[in-house]
């Protein structure tokens, strides 16, 4: 990833953490219209797990200049989705749902260069757990 489009990803993600939980329910509205046959993957209550979410996605932004911390745990991530059931083209979905509710909460803010940003970052962040829980 470029400086540039680090930023990109830092500067909108902040723009995203006011309406975290707002985004959190738009997030998983969207997965589960997405592929419905995910929602089972989801136990318990939807809203702290919108909150994990949150804070997993804001360290990541936060670590993404830093990728010698970032991998390890992108890396422990993809083993325990394995575990949870998660499958390879789940991720593809995920990454559908993820760039349109930062659409949706970015509105005219979601530029063709914040979207590019986004869709490396994610790239990066699913290639990695998908890696790690391809040699689990």
């Amino acid at each position: 990833m470029t400086p540039e489009q680090i930023q990109l990803v830092k500067d909108s993600w902040a723009q995203v953490v006011p309406i975290a939980d707002k985004a959190a329910e738009l997030f998983y509205d969207k997965l589960f219209e997405l592929d419905p046959e995910v929602r089972p993957l989801f136990k318990g209550n939807m809203q702290e797990q919108g909150q994990k979410l949150m804070a997993t996605l804001n360290i990541a932004v936060n670590s993404i200049d830093k990728l010698d911390t970032l991998t390890p745990v992108l890396a422990q991530m993809g083993k325990r989705h394995l575990d949870y059931g998660v499958k390879n083209e789940h991720y593809d979905t995920v990454g559908s749902a993820l760039i349109w509710t930062l659409e949706q909460g970015l509105q005219e803010n979601f530029t063709n260069d914040v979207k590019s940003a986004w869709l490396e970052t994610y790239s990066l962040v699913a290639g990695t757990m998908k890696s790690a829980a391809a040699e689990a």
